[in-house]
């Protein structure tokens, strides 16, 4: 991945092996693993084959990562109802893998070896256990989500964020260690003039990493930091509300999955404890928030979102609206609108191989590693990928971010392409 997007994987890897340790291994393909997408007859020439791994029946829950594969499918959609790529049509071929890492081997079986698909679109794997095979079959897997380190690891791997790691396959990043910027707290306090920053965690492994994490981000920026620890099967969030208004916290932070920050802005909203923004990420920038939040008005009013691709609430963007309409009335999440730019990636670079005569692998992956950064017509912020020898010690980035208000949903905090600023970039395992 881009190394200032690190802090938006990490979160959504530390909910994967959260849930995955919780959940157990489990080893059965789900009954509907298997569907196949019809699409428009085609108009001229074989169709062109495209899978989408997601894991759609994982522990974590029905729903929570099928996001960017309902955005790939509605681009497709639209694209084969106007005549396809160069008059063929796109195939799309989706599988389950249930969020295990043998339901996942299965579906990049099946998909490369059974079904021969010309590359893999907007992949969402909580256990992306195939990746080595994906990338031995030579495989393009372009513009999927990064949670699992794989997309730092592999060749022929692209994540949404892009990434700048030498990726031969080895290790993950530089000899196992993945770099982030602090932009995120940068910006904070810089626009909000937060100055006292506290980050939740659960008592468990991988939270309790991650809120690390942060916590050194943070100090980095020269926040005074609170940190709380809450036990994962009978959490006191009551007593966290509590010293997060002795402390006068003005940021929050956390590392835990959506129905704990759930029950803390309940808390919070019971103990009239009120802080500047509480930070959620991509992954929870959707219209459920106030479904999810709606016994917590006044912390729902707190919330901020950070991110790397264009708020789909940003209707005054033309690349918005279209997406918008092809999804219809369907509610909305930022993870569809990245799987959307994630086809349209492949679109991309699949035409100007047409144009070039001959549409290959090879050619695709040469669009995908070229100079030029990529935005999909302003929905993605510069996407790279740079095959660095050595980690950088400091990046210049731009950071998408939006508040959440009702009756408005996510409204942006000014333009994405102007939220920029230099940062230095920390190492970190996982």
């Amino acid at each position: 991945m881009s190394p200032f997007r690190a802090a938006e994987a990490v979160t959504a890897l530390l909910l994967a092996v959260l849930f995955a340790l919780l959940a157990g291994c489990g080893s059965r393909l789900p009954e509907r693993a298997f569907e196949t997408r019809p699409t428009a007859n085609p108009s001229g020439g074989e169709p062109l084959r495209v899978g989408i791994i997601t894991s759609a029946t994982s522990p974590v829950g029905g729903q929570a990562f099928t996001g960017p594969r309902d955005g790939a499918r509605a681009w497709f959609d639209a694209l084969n109802a106007h005549g396809g790529l160069d008059g063929r049509r796109i195939e799309v071929e989706t599988c389950d893998d249930g969020g295990s890492g043998v339901g996942n081997n299965a579906c990049v079986h099946r998909l490369i070896d059974e079904r021969k698909v010309f590359a893999l679109v907007a992949t969402t794997a909580l256990n992306y256990a195939g990746a080595p095979l994906v990338a031995r079959a030579g495989v393009p897997d372009i513009g999927g989500q990064p949670l699992t380190p794989a997309y730092d690891t592999y060749p022929h791997l692209y994540g949404i964020y892009g990434s700048s790691a030498p990726r031969t396959g080895r290790e993950p990043g530089w000899g196992g260690t993945l770099y982030g910027g602090t932009e995120v707290y940068r910006w904070f306090h810089e626009k909000l003039g937060a100055r006292t920053a506290a980050v939740v965690s659960y008592n468990q492994a991988a939270s309790a990493a991650y809120a690390r994490l942060v916590a050194r981000g943070l100090r980095t920026e020269g926040y005074r930091v609170v940190e709380e620890q809450v036990d994962f099967a009978l959490p006191n969030f009551r007593a966290v509300a509590a010293d997060l208004r002795a402390e006068h916290v003005d940021l929050l932070f956390d590392a835990m999955d959506t129905h704990g920050n759930v029950r803390l802005c309940e808390a919070m909203e019971a103990l009239g404890v009120q802080v500047a923004a509480k930070v959620t990420n991509v992954q929870n920038w959707s219209s459920a928030v106030s479904r999810d939040y709606a016994r917590a008005p006044g912390c729902r009013a707190a919330l901020w979102v950070t991110g790397s691709s264009r708020n789909y609430d940003d209707t005054g963007h033309p690349a918005v609206r279209e997406f918008r309409a092809a999804m219809g009335d369907r509610p909305l999440s930022q993870w569809q609108l990245e799987g959307w730019a994630a086809a349209m990636w492949f679109t991309d670079a699949a035409r100007s191989c047409l144009a070039g005569g001959a549409l290959t692998r090879d050619c695709v992956e040469g669009f995908m590693n070229r100079q030029e950064p990529y935005t999909a017509d302003g929905l993605l912020l510069p996407v790279r990928f740079e095959h660095l020898t050595d980690p950088p010690k400091t990046r210049h980035t731009c950071l998408s971010v939006a508040r959440w208000q009702d009756g408005h949903g996510w409204v942006s905090q000014g333009d994405m392409t102007e939220n920029c600023m230099t940062v230095p970039q920390l190492g970190y395992r996982l």
